[in-house]
């Protein structure tokens, strides 16, 4: 398995606290990783990266190619984007999901995955789109329960109770909303409205008011 420095750079909020991954980064490691707020900006400021099995950048909403340009659907590289999931004010969870360009070295893609995978962690790999895998999927999910509540449709009580009883989920949406931010979602939500232009992730009503709120 490839050996990795990690490059800190503000606050992560794939890795807010102590965890096998961030520990197991050594100061010769040969591979590279970015990690908080500033991420993106530590990369385009390193030098001799090329030679790295892989190089890996935490991502926010963001697509990858942002940071390392694109190329008429050529672009690829060592160099692959990554996001631990976590919902809003959430706790993060296992799951990371790793960020390929059409491009992107297997191999690199390949150690990347391992390194994430020794510490702990599950991957998924994914294409270089806005919000990626989760986001893209849940979102809409989120805003269509929001806007459902708002045209009566039931109660959240019983919103929540026929999603979990129905289909199994561990938690319905509005509970779900609640504990890890309405104005967090807003701002997800806006972010992948602004980036696809698509209606269902437009921000639901309530969003919009808890943002107000959370902002005046």
């Amino acid at each position: 398995m490839s050996t990795y420095q990690i490059i800190q750079a503000g606050d992560s909020r794939s890795f807010p606290a102590a965890h096998p991954f961030v520990e197991g980064s050594l100061p010769d490691g040969v591979s590279r990783v970015f990690i908080g707020e500033h991420a993106a900006k530590a990369y385009r400021a390193a030098v001799e990266l090329d030679a790295c099995p892989f190089v890996a950048i935490e991502l926010g909403a963001e697509c990858l190619g942002v940071h390392t340009g694109e190329d008429r659907g050529h672009e690829g590289s060592n160099v692959v984007g990554f996001a631990r999931y976590r919902m809003g004010r959430g706790d993060p969870t296992p799951l990371v999901e790793l960020v390929r360009q059409p491009q992107t070295s297997e191999t690199a893609v390949a150690a990347a995955r391992a390194a994430l995978e020794a510490a702990g962690l599950k991957v998924a790999v994914c294409g270089d789109f806005p919000g990626r895998i989760v986001d893209r999927l849940i979102r809409p999910y989120l805003n269509a329960a929001l806007r459902r509540l708002d045209e009566r449709l039931a109660s959240a009580e019983d919103l929540d109770k026929t999603l979990c009883l129905g289909l199994g989920y561990p938690e319905g949406p509005i509970s779900l909303l609640q504990k890890t931010g309405l104005a967090e979602h807003h701002d997800v939500t806006l972010a992948l409205y602004q980036a696809l232009g698509q209606e269902p992730y437009a921000p639901a009503r309530r969003a919009q008011v808890a943002k107000a709120i959370a902002t005046r």
